[in-house]
C-alpha cells in the first residue's frame, strides 16, 4: 500500500516538478537584470582649486567622458549646491584672444569615443561660489546628459597653476617703448 500510495504521488508531483523548473528558469530570466551598455562613463574628475586665485567666486571642473554606445549623447547641464550658477563652457578664440563662453547645446560625446574636458577646452563652470575651495575638500556635481541619465558626482579639489590667465585673467603687460 505505502508503495502504491508513493507511486501516486510521485506520478502527481513528477509532472509539476519538471514544469515547474522550466517555469522558474524562464521566471529567473525575466525578473534578470538586463544588461545594458552604459550611457557615459566618468573618469578622472576634479575642480580647480580657488586658493591663490584672484577671483575665488568661480572655479571650473574637468573630466574624461567615455561614451561607449551607438549614439552620440551630450552632456546638457550639470548642477552643484556648492555653486550658485553651473554652466558648460568652452575656450575659443575671438578677436585674436583665447575667451571662455557658454557652450550651445551642451557639450556632445560621439557615440564610441569620447570628450575630454580639461583646462583651455570644455569645462564645467562653477559660478558664484559659496565657499572657497581648498585642496582635499570634495564638490558634489551632478551631471545630465541627453538620454536622460544623470551622474552623482564627488569630486576631489586640487591644485592647478597653469593656464591661470584663461579662468582667472590678468592685465597683460605693455611692452616699454
Amino acid at each position: 500500500m505505502k508503495t502504491k500510495l508513493l507511486m501516486a504521488c510521485l506520478a502527481v508531483a513528477l509532472p509539476l516538478l519538471v514544469s515547474s523548473c522550466g517555469s522558474a528558469d524562464s521566471a529567473a530570466a525575466d525578473s534578470a537584470p538586463s544588461v545594458s551598455t552604459p550611457s557615459v562613463l566618468v573618469e578622472d574628475a576634479w575642480v580647480r582649486t580657488t586658493a591663490g586665485a584672484k577671483d575665488t567666486t568661480m572655479t571650473a571642473a574637468f573630466m574624461s567622458l567615455t561614451n561607449p554606445g551607438g549614439a552620440e549623447i551630450k552632456l546638457t547641464s550639470a548642477t552643484s549646491p556648492v555653486a550658485g550658477t553651473v554652466q558648460l563652457h568652452e575656450m575659443t578664440m575671438k578677436d585674436g584672444a583665447m575667451v571662455m563662453q557658454e557652450k550651445a547645446g551642451g557639450i556632445a560625446v560621439p557615440a564610441g569615443s569620447h570628450a575630454h574636458l580639461a583646462p583651455s577646452g570644455d569645462h564645467v563652470m562653477l559660478m558664484d561660489l559659496k565657499q572657497p575651495l581648498k585642496p582635499g575638500d570634495e564638490v558634489p556635481l551632478t551631471l545630465k546628459f541627453s538620454d536622460g541619465t544623470t551622474h552623482d558626482l564627488t569630486l576631489p579639489v586640487k591644485n592647478f597653476t597653469e593656464e591661470e590667465e584663461h579662468y582667472h585673467p590678468s592685465e597683460t603687460p605693455t611692452p616699454a617703448s
